[in-house]
């Protein structure tokens, strides 16, 4: 159960993390800043994998965490811009 509440300050935190550090405006609430970071958390886990660094589906370090963060903050920006038929780079249709 602690574990649980733990995986979801942790989102939190390098979800707030990532969302500071990427350029752009992402107007998202609490439970998909917690997303973000969660799936940022295995994106980096990803990128440490396929760097010789981790085993495959582990978790990665707070660092890989904020790059993968960011890595899935601009590919969440890309889809929804994408959906709305906005320019990725300005927003602009």
């Amino acid at each position: 159960m602690f574990w649980l509440l733990g995986l979801l300050i942790y989102g939190l935190i390098i979800g707030l993390i990532g969302k500071a550090i990427h350029p752009g405006d992402d107007p998202v609430g609490c439970l998909p800043t917690i997303g973000i970071g969660i799936a940022g958390t295995y994106t980096g886990g990803l990128i440490s994998f396929l760097l010789g660094r981790g085993q495959f589906g582990d978790t990665s370090g707070i660092i890989f965490s904020i790059i993968g963060s960011i890595i899935f903050l601009a590919a969440w920006r890309w889809w929804t811009l994408k959906q709305q038929k906005r320019s990725f780079w300005t927003g602009k249709r």
